[in-house]
């Protein structure tokens, strides 16, 4: 499927692409073409992939990809259709191809392609205060209202009847239909995902995008970064309240009620009809089921199955919580 917004410069051979990295010494190289890079779950026979740690095992052994990028110890969890390209450090080397195939998406500058809403063509059909700038590749809905000092950079979607607030910025976004996005706000900006170096720490590529389902709200003050790899997503009919971080890859599911100042570290799935007490802490890489409670200031470190109830840090179970501090 093609990218919503940042072009792919493929095909390319896996040849080619380990020879500019000077990956000389990896052999049985092949002219086989791979049109895209993706994560073990999405991809297919025409892309590439990667797999670093062993806690993916069960998306390694299933995955359709047509080579992996993975380490030596690592190889025998894939499937014998996938070419197993060892390296010594899988992340930086795939961060590099990234840029290689999707370069538009390293530079996360200001959008100086932006012009004021005014001299641009809307017909009429959107409300909007003072100071908006608007930048290429962006289709705003009808009925939509935009607040003062807002830009929307490039590449977003709005749906119809949505209203942005004041000083907003949205980039690489695709927003449904009744949405609201109070004021203050920044979405769509590339996650925190680097590579730590004494000289200089090394920044990965997100070419992910941020998903807002209908009918849902983003509080004041809010942060939700695109993805690396895959998306981040929030479903429909879900509330944040304000002053929220959504980091990157995170899948929130519908209907759930998020409180103020929650943070949630990178690559978590949240399911349907989840609360959220307001200073809860949602560690990286978890996966929390449908209709679970999580009290206020919680430290979530390990998975919630489906129905709980947690407080606490780190949390537990809410009637033992409740039992330890009486």
């Amino acid at each position: 499927m093609k990218h919503p917004f940042f072009k792919n410069y493929g095909p390319f051979k896996i040849k080619d692409l380990l020879d500019d990295l000077k990956l000389y010494h990896i052999e049985n190289l092949s002219d086989d073409l791979v049109h895209d890079i993706r994560d073990l779950q999405s991809a297919d026979k025409e892309h590439l992939t990667f797999f670093h740690s062993k806690k993916y095992h069960l998306q390694a052994s299933k995955t359709k990809a047509s080579h992996c990028i993975t380490l030596q110890n690592l190889a025998h969890y894939l499937p014998i259709e996938c070419k197993p390209i060892c390296v010594d450090n899988v992340l930086l080397i795939i961060s590099q191809i990234t840029s290689k195939i999707y370069p538009d998406a390293v530079n996360d500058d200001f959008d100086n392609s932006v012009k004021k809403i005014e001299e641009l063509n809307f017909n009429n059909k959107i409300k909007y205060g003072h100071n908006v700038l608007v930048g290429e590749n962006v289709k705003i809905g009808k009925n939509c209202s935009i607040g003062h000092n807002t830009i929307i950079e490039k590449n977003v979607n709005i749906g119809s009847d949505c209203s942005i607030g004041s000083n907003v910025i949205i980039r690489n976004t695709i927003i449904e239909n009744n949405v609201a996005i109070l004021d203050g706000c920044i979405i769509g900006k590339k996650g925190f995902g680097f590579f730590p170096n004494k000289q200089k720490n090394l920044r990965y590529p997100h070419i992910g995008i941020v998903l807002i389902g209908e009918n849902s709200e983003i509080g004041c003050g809010s942060t939700i970064d695109r993805g690396s790899m895959s998306n981040t997503t929030i479903g429909k009919n879900t509330y944040l309240d304000n002053q929220i971080h959504i980091a990157h890859n995170n899948k929130i599911g519908d209907n759930c009620i998020i409180a103020g100042q929650v943070g949630f570290a990178g690559s978590s799935t949240l399911g349907n009809n989840v609360m959220i007490g307001g200073q809860a802490g949602i560690s990286g890489h978890l996966k929390i089921g449908n209709n679970v409670q999580i009290g206020g200031g919680s430290g979530v470190i390990k998975n919630i199955p489906d129905n709980s109830r947690v407080m606490g840090y780190p949390s537990k179970d809410l009637r033992q919580f409740l039992k330890d501090n009486k």
